[in-house]
Order: structure tokens, then sequence, then C-alpha cells
């Protein structure tokens, strides 16, 4: 369990920790040596398909995944944001997979890459890892994994394709570039990958050297950059023998028995009565080809051109003039993951055309799917709660897809009849069925269906009519201009809802004194831990400033998605653009997996116009991962080290060098165990010229947010583990009065502990980690988390004005297990749930409503395999 320790009298009673885990030396935290699933195959599988799983239409914000399927076998071709989620969703089970492979390797299909080794890393006792393959960059990915990711889990990665460095690992496998390479080649299936690059008529050569330079590998890699190489992946079923006719062995002189059994394997035998050799093809009807199937991400347009030159899909092609058409390999599905920009030029489609009567889907972002969301569980959850509370859960952003002005499936620039007839936009859960060959084709089966928004409401005020009354009743909560009135009725919803003395207590803080709608909103991305869930996702909160930006707390797997929900697609566009600042609080992968691929985007929404790197604040350890992830893209930022956001570094972002309740004590215990045998410091920024140089940029960007400071402080969880205080700067009314800024601290993971109580005295929200119910003791203590009753009694004791707790155990899939008794100035968050700094004073109000809303669901969820031992806990 680890030895406890307890804090000083002003912390919460008895908050014991695990000082062993805190420092990095818990034995649950060692990687295992993981499990490599060897599968015995079946060459005669009945089953087998390919299967879109998640198409980003609703948030844009990955590239689809496609499943191919056997029997005894699973591969995944890409591995973006949010597939773990959608897996769960709709019980793919991802412990099956035997292969991963990438298509490209960048933050938009590999995103969901390293939440997905440390799951299946935690499962069970063992553990197990997986087969992965890419281009040749995937080495840089694996290189910045390294930092969270136990390398037992990366062990089994192989790259292919262009490589200035063979001596590193993962291994590269190498050959002619301009071949297939084969990777997989069994009884059962055949994948091949075929490289693309941008056009080598886009690399500035002489005219006359461009061919000859760029004819080798070495040429190549030396024109191209990492995060160019893009890969089409051919997948060949193995051929489907003809049917054994026992009447033409015996007419050929053999008698049934063991000859029969050599010939359906192939194999010639020699005639019981006749003088002759009898062979397979004389009893056997004609063999039918293995159906192939072409994955094509074809990103650019400058790919396209390298694509058209490549002579090894010749084969593929349906070509009316070759002298040998039986040397064609007739391709069955082509499921395009390639950009609706490229796809719909004439010349791409006409490339298409090359494949005859084969099926194409198009997956890259196609038009469809714009009303239908991802996550259909987490989106019917959203709408009960905007029925119940639209003040603090919006209407879900994607309906906004509707204006972005995509052409429908009728406008699209199909100019071929044939090929239109044979062409279909990606829809999540589409199959393309290959086994049993009499169902050869599209299956639609599986689609989910749209629920409406009425539906949904109905079927709410079906299983709960108080929900109604409910309604009206939180509505009446911002009535008089938010003012707390209480409107008794009759209803027996008001009847179960015991308003107590507490929420008349006494007027507004301070800082709250003419607050405006415009000034601060607390979005609530990701509430879960560990691992992304069917209902919530992992820790993310987005600190909206409206028109002066936004800062990021924490930034797990899914945050783009999550906001591309919450604001629409040019809504979370716009909240990207206007980041500020983002900061991480610790190093475990559900707090900051998300985090390239925000910075990606931000990096192209603002590329060609001015504009300063957006400061990323985290744990040290972070910056290994950052430092060798850019040499795969640059992601446009600088890096501070949270200790150099500290008190103790005389409090270097505030505009005023004071105290007033924000200083944190170095002394974290009452016996005196310093944090810094856990932060493991690093030297002052004063020595350091980068760091004083970033800082005075932080104080900048904080100074035009209206932010005075951003102080991180030491909190006992892991090593380099933080919570973060906001301290807004105070500002004038109109009649002249100087109004205190409001402050909005947030935990990370943490015990209770002393550093966080001072650091949070008088914040106007305290955003606190709750993983556990209050039974849990034990377990929180043992892996360094709260509870719910320990996260409240910090509130208290630091005098917060209200308390909202999150980062659940996925134990509780909608809503946790609280003792409503202590929850006077607290409410328990929800993705997406939206708290404006005007209406702050009402979070505790409407906790009663949302019990209702859940009152036959607060229970545990033990159905899943939910590993709370996981390394990213």
């Amino acid at each position: 369990m680890g030895e406890r320790e307890i804090n000083s009298k002003s912390a919460p009673e008895a908050a014991g920790f695990n000082r062993k885990r805190a420092e990095g030396r818990d034995a649950s935290d060692r990687p295992k040596k993981l499990h490599l699933k060897v599968r015995t195959l079946n060459p005669a599988n009945t089953i087998s398909y390919v299967q879109i799983l998640g198409t980003g239409m609703d948030t844009q914000d990955t590239s689809p995944s496609v499943l191919l399927f056997f029997d005894k076998q699973r591969f995944i071709f890409n591995a973006g944001e949010g597939l773990q989620r959608f897996c769960t969703e709709h019980k793919i089970k991802l412990s099956k997979i035997d292969h991963i492979f990438l298509s490209r390797v960048c933050s938009e299909t590999a995103g969901g890459l390293p939440g997905l080794l440390l799951t299946l890393a935690g499962m069970g006792d063992e553990g197990m890892s997986v087969n992965m393959w890419g281009p040749s960059d995937l080495k840089y990915f694996i290189e910045a994994m390294k930092s969270f990711v136990p390398n037992s889990a990366t062990i089994h990665t192989r790259s292919f394709g262009p490589t200035s460095d063979s001596s590193g690992s993962p291994s590269s496998v190498q050959q002619r570039f301009d071949d297939p390479f084969v990777l997989i080649d069994d009884e059962v299936v055949k994948i091949s990958a075929v490289l693309l690059t941008p056009n080598h008529e886009d690399v500035s050569l002489p005219i006359g050297e461009k061919s000859h330079q760029l004819s080798s590998p070495e040429s190549v890699m030396n024109a191209i950059k990492p995060g160019d190489l893009s890969v089409i992946y051919i997948c060949e079923l193995a051929e489907i023998k003809g049917k054994f006719d026992p009447q033409k062995a015996v007419a050929l002189g053999l008698r049934p028995g063991p000859k029969f059994r050599e010939l359906q394997l192939g194999n010639s035998v020699k005639s019981d009565s006749q003088d002759i050799m009898v062979h397979p093809s004389d009893v056997l009807d004609p063999s039918i080809p293995g159906p192939i199937v072409l994955l094509v991400d074809c990103p650019t347009s400058s790919h396209f051109r390298d694509l058209l030159s490549l002579q090894c899909l010749d084969p593929y092609y349906i070509d009316t003039s070759n002298e040998e058409p039986e040397s064609s390999k007739i391709v069955n599905c082509v499921i395009h993951l390639t950009p609706l920009s490229v796809t719909q030029t004439d010349d791409y489609q006409m490339w298409m055309s090359k494949f005859g009567e084969a099926q194409h889907i198009l997956a890259g972002h196609e038009m469809k799917n714009t009303e239908v969301p991802i996550l259909k569980a987490s989106a019917r959850i959203a709408a009960r709660l905007n029925y119940l509370c639209p003040q603090f859960f919006p209407s879900p952003g994607f309906w906004s897809l509707q204006n972005l002005g995509l052409p429908s499936e009728a406008q699209a620039p199909h100019k071929d009849l044939l090929l239109k007839n044979k062409l279909i936009s990606a829809e999540n859960l589409l199959k393309f069925t290959m086994r049993p060959y009499a169902n050869l084709g599209l299956d639609k089966s599986s689609i989910p269906n749209l629920s409406s928004h009425s539906d949904i409401i109905e079927e709410l005020l079906s299983d709960i009519p108080e929900a109604r009354d409910a309604s009206q009743q939180v509505t009446r909560f911002w009535s008089d201009n938010g003012s707390i009135t209480i409107d008794k009725t009759s209803t027996e919803a008001s009847n179960d809802m015991t308003e107590e003395p507490w929420l008349h207590e006494g007027a507004l803080p301070s800082c709250l004194e003419d607050i405006t709608r415009e000034d601060m909103e607390i979005v609530l991305l990701g509430t879960g831990s560990s691992q992304p869930s069917k209902y919530r996702n992992v820790s993310s909160i987005f600190i909206n400033l409206f028109s002066k930006g936004g800062l990021l707390l924490d930034c797990g797997e899914g945050t783009l998605g999550q906001l591309k929900r919450r604001f629409g697609v040019k809504g979370a566009d716009e909240a990207v653009r206007g980041l500020r600042c983002i900061w991480i609080s610790h190093i475990h992968a559900d707090h900051h997996t998300g985090l390239a691929r925000i910075l990606a985007l931000r990096r192209d929404l603002l590329k060609g116009s001015p504009h300063e790197p957006v400061i990323v604040v985290g744990p040290k350890q972070l910056k290994r991962f950052i430092d060798a992830y850019q040499r795969l893209e640059d992601l446009d930022m600088q890096f501070l080290d949270c200790y150099q956001t500290t008190e103790e570094q005389g409090n270097p972002t505030s505009s005023q060098n004071t105290k007033n309740g924000n200083a944190v004590d170095s002394t974290l215990f009452a016996r005196g165990s310093r944090m810094q045998s856990y932060t493991k410091r690093p030297p002052s920024p004063t020595r350091n010229p980068a760091a004083v140089s970033i800082l005075k940029s932080l104080k900048k960007a904080l100074s035009e947010a209206g932010l005075e400071a951003l102080i991180s402080f030491p909190v006992v969880h892991c090593p380099q583990a933080y919570g973060v205080v906001l301290q807004a700067a105070s500002r004038i009314n109109r009649a002249g009065k100087t109004i205190p800024g409001w402050k909005v601290v947030y935990s990370g993971d943490t015990r209770p502990c002393q550093a966080l109580v001072e650091a949070s005295q008088g914040a106007t929200v305290l955003i606190h980690e709750a993983t556990f119910e209050d039974g849990m003791m034990d377990e929180a203590v043992a892996r360094n988390h709260s509870t719910t009753k320990e996260a409240v009694e910090v509130g208290d004791s630091a005098g917060a004005y209200r308390i909202i707790l999150t980062h659940f155990s996925q134990r509780y899939p909608k809503i946790p297990v609280f003792d409503e008794s202590h929850m006077h100035k607290t409410c328990i968050a929800f993705d997406m749930m939206s708290v404006n700094l005007a209406d702050v004073h009402v979070l505790p109000r409407v906790l009663p409503y949302l019990k209702l809303l859940f009152r036959d669901e607060m229970i545990v969820d033990e159905s899943e395999d939910l590993s709370l031992a996981a390394a990213v806990a």
C-alpha cells in the first residue's frame, strides 16, 4: 500500500499518501515484460471484412481508422485520437488487435496510439503489446513516446522506406524505394505497402539532374522532410480454392481416402488403377482469386503526382489495351483516406476509374455524417443535460457543420456515371465484406442511425417525468438577473429537492461584482481518468477568456475533438488560434497526449500570419516528448518547466510580486518531508537565459489575456506533479471602484496536501480531482488520488467559494457516487459542462437536479475491464 503521512491540521485530517508512487518508485508503476499475442491462423476464414471506425466528420479532428477483420486476426490502419472511445462504445475489442499500420506519421493519424499502447500494456496481469508498422518517420514518433510509454510496448515496431540512420531503433525494413514493401505474407493475407512522397518535380533541382538525383532512396530522403511520407496499403486475401469433385477423381482411377485430401491440399497423386498422375486441376473447380482492398492516403496534390508515376500499381489497373489481361489483379474495394480537396479533382477521379468495377469508399472527411455524432452515447447524455440546464450545458456545437458549405453527394463532380455508381461516402461502421465470397460487397447494416434531439428528450421524459418540472425549476435560478430566488412549487420534483440553509449564504465574493458574461468561462472538456470511456473523455479544461483568448489546463487525448463538439468546427478553430498558454500538470498520458494535435492545428491555422509561438508549461519530462516529436513535425511552441512558474521562483509570471493567499509552503507536510525530493528541481531560471526570455513572453501573453499571474505549485501524485493558480487582474468598474480579479485553482492529480490548501486560499473556483468515492480511501492513498469528500474538505479548508469535482474513475460511467451532505458549495463536472463566471453562484443548486437525471444510474460499472492500475492513472 505504501506508507502514510499526515498533513498539518489546516488540511483534511488523515490524508495519507503513497511516498513511493510520489517519488516514482512504486512497483506497480514499473514497466512489465509485455506479452505479444501469437494466434493460430485459420486459412479457411469464414468471415472477413474491412470496416470504417470513426470518420471524424462531426468533428473533423482525426483521420478515420480502418479495421481489417478475420476470424483469428485483426488489423487496424491508423489510430487517431478517440479510437479507444469509439471502439468502447461499439464493443470493438482492441485487445484482439494483432497489427497496427499507419498511413502517415503525424498527430492526425497516430494521436491515439500512445493511449492505446498504455491501455494494452495495463490489461490483465501480464499486459500485452502489438506489432506496429509505418513509414520510416515512425522512428521519430516511437522515440518521442519513450518518455512516458514503456519500451516493451513499442519493441515490436517496424518501419519501411528511406532512412538516413540505419543503426537506430526501431528496425527499418529497406529495399528498392519504388517497389512495394511486403510486410505480411501468410496463408490468410498478404499486406504490402507502397510509399508516396511529394512529387520529385516539386523539389528545386536543375532540370537535367532531377531524375538522376532522385532515383535513389538516399536522394529522395534528402529531398523530403519528416512527416511528408504517405502510404498506400494493398491487402490481398488468399485465393479461394475450387471445390473438389469426387466423381472426377473416381473416374481417374482414385479410391476415396488420403489421396483425396492430398489433391485438396494442392498436391498431385498417382492414380490407383491407371498409370497416370492426377493433378489438382483435374479434380478441382477453378480457383477464385482472393479479394483485394487498397487503402490510399494521398494527402496533397503533390503526392498525387507521385502516385501517377508509380509503375508498381500497374498490375492492379484494368487496362483494355493490355495484351495479357490475365496478368491484372482485380481490386474489389478502394478506401480513400485522401482529403476531399484531392478526391474531387478530375485527375484523381480519372485515376480512380483505372480500377474498373471496384467499389470506392471516400473516408477523407467526406460530406456525410454531418449530423451523426461519432460518440452517440455521449451525445445522448449531452442532449439530456442540455434539456435540464442549458446554461451549464449548451447545445453541442457540431450542428455548425451544416453551415460549412460542403457539397451534397448529388452535387459532387463525379463525371463518370459508372464511377459514380461505385462511389460512396464513408459512414461509421460501414463494412465491405470479403468472406464469405457470396456476400462480397458493401454492408450498411451496422451504420448507426441518427437520433434526433426531440427523440432523446421524449425518451428522457418517458423515463423521468419529473425532468420537465426540474428543467423549469433550474431555469428559475437565472431569473431576476441571476439573483438567488426560490420558487416553491407543489411538483414532485420540487418536493424531492430539499433547499438547504446554505443555499442562502451571503453576498457574492467581491471579485464577482459587476461581472459580465464576457469575462471568463470554465469549459470541462474531459472529466474522466486513466483512459477515455464511453461517457467521459480524459482530463482537459478550457479557460475561455472570450475576446482575450484562452488557456488549456491539461490536454488529454481527444481534447481537440471535445473542443469541436462544444464550439463547432469553426468555433474550435478560433479557440485554438487564440490559445495564450497550455499548462500540463504531470506526465501521465491521460493529461497530455492530445497536445500534439492541438499544437499542429494551431500551427496550420496561423501559417502565413504574424504570431507568437504558444507557450507550453509542463513538467520537465514533457520536454523530452516535445523535443523528440518536433523532429517529425514543427509544433510552433515554446516550453517552460512548471517549476519556473512557482512562487519559489519569485512568482515570475505575476505583475505584482505579492503573496495575498497564493503562496506555497515549501514544507508540504508537518513532519517536514519537503517536496524537493519529488520535484527534483532544475536550476533557477535566473541562470537560464532562454527560460527568462520565455517567462517574459508568458507574462506578456497573460497580461494581454487579463491575467495577473499563473502560479504552479507542487502536489502529491507522481514525480513532477503540479497544480496551478490563475489570478485575474483587478479591474475598475463604471463607478471607478477597483474590483479584485477572480482566482481559479486546478489541483491536477493529487492527494489532499497543504500546498494545495494554501494555494487555494480565497479561490473563486477550485477545480479538484475526485477520482474515488469516499469508501475507496485505500485505493485513493495507493494511487495518490483524492476521494470526493477529501476534495470538498480541501476547498472548505481554503475558503474556496465554489468547488467543481472532476477526474472521476471510469468505474462511474455517468455520475460518480457522492454524499450530498457535504456538497454545499460543490458541483459534479460532466464533459462539455460550461460554467460562466457570472453563473458560478448557481453551481451547487443544480447538483440535486443532476442527481435526479441520473437517479437510476449511480452505479459502479463492473462490466468493463477497467484497469485502475494502468500506467496512465
